[in-house]
């Protein structure tokens, strides 16, 4: 992709699932990244990897990562923010505690995330017009409801609408804001969820709801949010981009199964 070579990343989340795959593929692209998990990521790279331990939803740490970053890199051209949780539930069965976690890591740290990365990007020269690209992953369950989604649809749906005000209030700064909103993507964290015994209706429902008739690979989330740090997506803001198998595109109730396809 065109440009890569030229910026520098960091991407949350990157120990694990849609966060690794995506700073492999940055890497392999030719960007310098910046890997950030709770605990510092074990990727292989050179000189081009640097791997911190942070937690997303401390304003202190995550100012701290954008600082070395830069110190190590000379600017921050671009941030992939996928680091989160699932959670959920009835709400009449959720307690205070869960709906402030949930909300707090998806929603919150996406938040603090997006202002320390802008902060600094306004800081700093724009090359070819344009000073940064964010990428925040949201959901597809941030664009429609499912059941029992409720503290994570909000969380997920927050994340598109605060994305959209991102682009609407930086973009004359030169600064991209777009949200990737993946189907069910086959990660440790999907394995948490529909892994446990009872689920395995429900996986098998959810894949068929997805019109490739197959869940995602984290690899298909990254070459989207690779795409979209880079020089190629140019003119892309303010997007929420589902990237889902054509789980969004409509229901599928089978009449087309019985004309023989």
């Amino acid at each position: 992709m065109q440009g890569l070579d030229r910026r520098t990343v960091i991407v949350t989340g990157a120990a694990s699932g849609i966060g690794a795959a995506t700073a492999r593929r940055l890497l392999a692209e030719g960007a310098s990244v910046t890997a950030v998990d709770l605990a510092a990521p074990q990727l292989d790279g050179d000189d081009r990897l640097l791997g911190l331990a942070a937690d997303i939803t401390d304003a202190e740490a995550v100012g701290a990562v954008v600082a070395a970053a830069v110190e190590r890199f000379g600017r921050l051209d671009g941030v992939v923010h996928a680091a989160g949780v699932a959670g959920g539930g009835p709400v009449h069965l959720l307690d205070d505690a869960e709906w402030a976690r949930v909300i707090g890591i998806n929603l919150t740290g996406t938040f603090v995330v997006a202002r320390a990365a802008i902060a600094r990007m306004l800081e700093q020269e724009p090359i070819d017009g344009e000073r940064g690209s964010i990428v925040t992953l949201a959901s597809i369950e941030g664009l429609e409801g499912t059941a029992g989604g409720s503290a994570y649809n909000a969380s997920k749906g927050g994340v598109v609408l605060l994305t959209k005000n991102l682009a609407i209030d930086y973009g004359r700064q030169g600064i991209r804001v777009n949200a990737i909103c993946p189907g069910f993507i086959d990660t440790p964290m999907l394995a948490g969820v529909f892994g446990s015994e009872g689920m395995e209706g429900v996986a098998a429902h959810l894949t068929e709801e997805h019109k490739l008739r197959r869940r995602g690979a984290p690899e298909e989330i990254a070459a989207v949010a690779a795409f979209l740090v880079s020089a190629d997506a140019s003119f892309v803001t303010g997007a929420a981009i589902p990237v889902d198998g054509g789980y969004t595109a409509g229901r599928d109730h089978g009449v087309t199964e019985l004309m023989g396809l």
